[in-house]
């Protein structure tokens, strides 16, 4: 086992966006609890694994469940011993109400209360509950990265995104409260984007997967992440799609890194209210 490798935990592991990073965490050497609903896609996962540097502790839970994070918690400890490592990443998109949402897009109105507690339990509770159950390990061993997985800024106001864009904020606006929260302790907490629509099962009817970003460029922001050299970045956002994998990785985050949610610290004073 190398001496940098990490026990990780990513939800949604076995698709789009998470299997990618999963594959890519599992080939640079770090061991992964990969967390999916799709317990048959999670064996196809592990299949993949099998030749690879890292090993995968494959676990099927849905994170709608309040008992999920207590189980996937348990699984990566019995599994691993610690946990540096917490890649939020499971979702639900619009897809799954309309899967034409973008040309027939969801209004306000057309939303029923049903709809937004489904969102709001998996986009937004789901990374909060996740992070409070492996921050006391973290917070004993003063040491642990938080990175979760939103949306573009522009989505979460964009016409036709309530469902999506309001519950991705909220899961920002929390986790940018966790990274104040952190401050000293040596636990981090960053956002990773794509940076626009990505080919993954989530965007349903979004044109040519072409023309798409593809989900494989979550991986080098993400393993710069959990490098030493970003041990105390925190409260920040990396937009994947800026990402300069020609340039070193510090000029790499420099350009694709910007303050967590909507704080700019150069122009506003962080106020209550």
């Amino acid at each position: 086992m190398a001496s940098d490798n990490k026990a990780v935990i990513v939800t949604g592991a076995a698709s789009g966006m998470g299997l990618a990073m999963t594959i890519a965490l599992l080939t640079a050497g770090h061991d992964v609890t990969a967390v999916d609903r799709n317990g048959a896609a999670l064996a196809e996962l592990a299949k993949r694994a099998a030749n690879l540097r890292g090993s995968v502790n494959p676990v099927t839970a849905d994170l709608a469940r309040p008992d999920s994070f207590a189980h996937v918690t348990g699984s990566a400890l019995i599994k691993f011993g610690r946990i540096d490592a917490l890649v939020n990443n499971a979702g639900i998109g619009q897809a799954s109400i309309r899967s034409d949402q973008r040309k027939n897009p969801i209004r306000f109105w057309d939303t029923t209360p049903e709809q937004w507690t489904r969102f709001i339990t998996v986009n937004a509770a789901a990374p909060i509950n996740m992070a409070r159950a492996v921050l006391p390990h973290m917070l004993t061993a003063k040491q642990g990265r938080i990175i979760t997985v939103t949306t573009s800024l522009g989505t979460m106001v964009r016409e036709g995104y309530l469902l999506y864009g309001s519950s991705k904020a909220a899961a920002e606006s929390a986790m940018a409260v966790l990274a104040a929260d952190l401050a000293g302790t040596g636990v981090t907490s960053n956002i990773l984007v794509p940076g626009g629509t990505t080919n993954t099962p989530l965007v349903g009817e979004a044109g040519d997967p072409a023309k798409m970003l593809q989900p494989e460029i979550m991986a080098a922001p993400l393993l710069w992440l959990l490098s030493d050299e970003a041990s105390t970045v925190n409260g920040k956002r990396f937009i994947a799609a800026d990402w300069d994998t020609s340039a070193s990785p510090a000029q790499a985050a420099e350009k694709a890194g910007a303050p967590i949610a909507w704080l700019s610290i150069a122009r506003m004073p962080i106020q209550p209210g």
